[in-house]
């Protein structure tokens, strides 16, 4: 027989005390709880009326009362010894209504929250504007306010949890397709865009393709009805540009990737842009020691470039001092020579007030390993086309692939295009939203040292959300990255940690049965934590409606978007627990 969710699970315990925080559950015998359920009780208070006290159940226990020792299970089996089997759920409070903060009684009885009471339990009545981020336990749906994303009144999220297992790109890219498509934005949809930096394979480039499971007559109906009961349509993204570096030593510039051969961008930067707009620094985007003198020598020669440095012909190369530079090894000789020249006339002008050896030996040994890895995209070989500039212009979600990069050019890709972005949103004054999504953002912005790329997060981290730059960082272990990227994030999202790392003090937002858990969560569960909710919300997502690499692609969009659909109730048998059509995980 069907349980009726408005009957009692059970009896607030007397056993341990209730405080208006934490309180203890005696279930019924005929009935259960589970990690995640939502439950209510309500008391009388004298002069105030009916107090509902709704939590969360943060763990669950069983034993049998009456037994001293171990072995007394047997004995109770055999109905030697008399006992009886008591569950205890333990329940993290949530919300108290009215804000009475009282103890529940013992002896109240206690319900799963369903419906309206499910959503003022979790704060989801006083979200205006919602964005779903999966299914909970239950199978309805769970939220996260708009207003904590989009800069209104917090911005920044911070994914962290094991490569490959916690799936930390999926859950981004569903977070971004929720926002998007969601209804939350409202009329600045349309405005809205979302600028992804791609450093596993060529995962990335098939989001403008639909997933070949929604066809699968099995797997189809079951994730779109997934998508529906989030009121999301289980589309690609139908509006993306794509970028990626040109091939190596290819004189034509075609984009280096093999697996999508059409509506991809190669992108490089030209000697020119180079000198004139002082990238050299980004050159140098390693995390160093903001100590060593080589820095200045850095700003001295990135400043002498920009005055120096003329444009010739259409393909931006540069003359310095009346010679022709037409590619980055031949700027890096340039410079070599200017910085070793015996004649302190000619170094001056170059290396500044520095006039050790040893200084200007550490900068030329940084500039000249920088060579393999941007001579790539620092050319002046190449016709200078206005296409080939990154831009999140033309399209709502840009992807810029790097996965063929070495970690240092994909570093300074990243700084560059940043700081670009973050100086037009500047100029352009308040307007649409910009979410920047950056995977391993503890490489970029480490804990220990300084680089001009972690400048340029840290300045989005703190004062990006009043530009509307809105970041999306994921990596490994939050224990590594900059702490004041981690403070600024609103949402923290957790999938599963090491053992170790989840011990780490930036994951004291979770309660200690949520960091046990999390060292056991399988792909496609995810911690959520925010700030209206004193709880994070164990979550599971659909997989991708779009391809997360060619052999999942249906081939791109062909028609106009299909709605939302109806929504619908569904088990959690649709998430991303899905039998995976290959071995490896989507991300």
């Amino acid at each position: 027989m069907p349980e009726n969710l408005q009957d009692p699970v059970g009896l607030v315990a007397g056993t341990e005390d209730s405080t208006p925080l934490q309180f203890t559950v005696a279930l019924h015998p005929e009935q259960y709880l589970q990690l995640d359920d939502v439950v209510v009780t309500v008391r009388g208070v004298p002069g105030v009326g009916p107090v509902s006290t709704a939590g969360v159940v943060t763990q669950v226990r069983a034993r049998h009362e009456g037994a001293s020792f171990a072995s007394d299970a047997f004995l109770i089996g055999e109905g030697v010894l008399p006992a009886q089997v008591q569950e205890i759920a333990e329940v993290a409070t949530t919300r108290v209504d009215p804000e009475c903060y009282v103890p529940p009684r013992p002896g109240e009885p206690v319900r799963r929250a369903t419906g309206e009471e499910r959503a003022r339990a979790l704060y989801f009545d006083r979200m205006d504007h919602k964005v779903a981020v999966g299914l909970g336990r239950d199978g309805e749906p769970i939220y996260l306010n708009l207003e904590f994303l989009d800069g209104t009144r917090g911005g920044h999220v911070s994914i962290s949890g094991v490569s490959g297992v916690a799936t930390k790109t999926s859950f981004a890219l569903f977070l971004l397709h929720s926002i998007f498509r969601g209804g939350a934005l409202g009329n600045r949809a349309v405005n809205a865009k979302a600028l992804i930096f791609s450093v596993k394979g060529e995962d990335l480039l098939f989001l403008d393709h639909a997933n070949r499971r929604l066809a699968d007559p099995e797997e189809g109906p079951e994730l779109r009805e997934c998508y529906a009961t989030l009121g999301l349509p289980a589309e690609p993204f139908a509006s993306a540009g794509f970028y990626a570096p040109p091939t190596p030593d290819d004189p034509t510039g075609r984009p280096h990737v093999t697996g999508r051969t059409s509506g991809i961008t190669p992108f490089w930067w030209t000697l020119n842009e180079f000198c004139a707009l002082e990238l050299l620094r980004y050159a140098f985007a390693d995390a160093e020691d903001e100590r060593n003198q080589y820095t200045s020598v850095i700003h001295q020669v990135a400043t002498r470039l920009r005055f120096e440095a003329l444009p010739v012909g259409f393909d931006g190369a540069v003359a310095i001092e009346g010679r022709h530079l037409r590619s980055y090894d031949q700027l890096v000789e340039f410079l070599s020579e200017k910085l070793t020249d015996e004649d302190a006339a000619v170094r001056a002008p170059w290396a500044g007030p520095v006039t050790g050896t040893g200084t200007i030996n550490a900068f030329l040994r940084r500039l000249r390993s920088s060579l393999k890895a941007l001579r790539t995209v620092v050319r002046g070989d190449l016709p200078d086309t206005p296409g080939r500039r990154i831009s999140t212009e033309g399209q709502q979600v840009t992807v810029v692939d790097l996965h063929n990069l070495p970690e240092r050019a994909q570093r300074f890709v990243v700084g560059v295009v940043l700081a670009a972005e973050t100086a037009r949103k500047e100029a352009a004054g308040p307007g649409g939203l910009l979410f920047t999504m950056i995977d391993e953002l503890n490489k970029y912005a480490p804990r220990e040292g300084t680089s001009p790329i972690k400048e340029v997060l840290l300045d989005i981290a703190e004062r990006g959300r009043s530009l509307g730059i809105i970041l999306i960082g994921a990596q490994q272990t939050a224990s590594e990255v900059e702490r004041r990227i981690v403070a600024n994030s609103s949402v923290k999202v957790v999938g599963r940690l090491d053992p170790a790392e989840a011990g780490r003090p930036e994951y004291g937002f979770l309660p200690a049965t949520q960091r046990g858990r999390a060292t056991l969560a399988r792909p496609g569960t995810m911690f959520v934590s925010q700030p209206e909710i004193p709880v994070p919300l164990a979550v599971e997502f659909p997989f991708p409606a779009w391809a997360t690499r060619l052999s999942e692609s249906a081939g791109p969009p062909v028609g106009p978007s299909t709605g939302n659909g109806a929504v619908a109730s569904v088990q959690s048998s649709a998430l991303h627990r899905l039998p995976p059509v290959h071995n490896d995980p989507p991300f």
